[in-house]
């Protein structure tokens, strides 16, 4: 019997998942979570085999909960289930070693595939995923990249030129490049979608 923890904030999503996979003959729902704390909690407490989890989640995201799964070196095997087809998610996914990663569009019968697949010990992934993940190159140089890390950590400009060995002005033409390359406003709007992109 394979033993399964849905982790999915909207309760009507979660219970239609709970229901259905009950109904397939070798799988059981142990737990539910409607956060990634949760989720975290039940997981470590019930020992299941898989976890389903949403990625945009209260508390703590799923991203979040699978990288604690790896770095504790727990057996469960997490599979993503998430509406974003954004490459950066797929890319940290992947980094926080998760077994599977799909979009909540697909039928309850491939997903139930999908668990007994990633039972195997194979990995199954979203193809639309992997095609959006190779379709975007970094835009950003190193040194750009390297300047927005330090923003979202939120330095200001002042301890970036410190940091880095540039001269304030260098750092504000760094940072008026980046905006331009990612067709952002602001800074904060040129975090965002380089971190949602897998770019920082």
């Amino acid at each position: 019997m394979i033993r399964i923890v849905i982790a999915e904030d909207q309760r009507i999503l979660r219970g239609a998942l709970g229901a259905l996979l009950d109904f397939e003959e070798d799988m059981e729902v142990i737990g539910q979570a409607e956060n990634g704390e949760e989720a975290l909690q039940l997981i470590n407490q019930l020992q299941p085999d898989i976890c389903l989890m949403d990625i945009e989640m209260p508390v703590k995201s799923g991203l979040e909960v699978a990288a604690a799964l790896k770095q504790c070196g727990s057996s469960c095997k997490v599979i993503m289930l998430t509406t974003f087809a954004r490459p950066g998610y797929f890319e940290r996914a992947v980094k926080a070693g998760v077994h599977g990663y799909l979009l909540k569009d697909g039928s309850i019968d491939d997903l139930a595939e999908s668990i007994r697949s990633v039972m195997k010990g194979k990995h199954e992934f979203a193809p639309e995923l992997i095609i959006n993940t190779y379709h975007q190159d970094n835009p950003l140089t190193v040194r750009e990249q390297d300047i927005l890390k330090l923003a979202a950590e939120g330095k200001t400009s002042k301890e970036m030129s410190a940091q880095l060995f540039l001269s304030a002005g260098t750092v504000r033409n760094y940072m008026s490049e980046i905006l331009q390359k990612l067709e952002a406003k602001n800074k904060i709007e040129a975090i965002t979608t380089a971190e949602e992109k897998g770019w920082i």
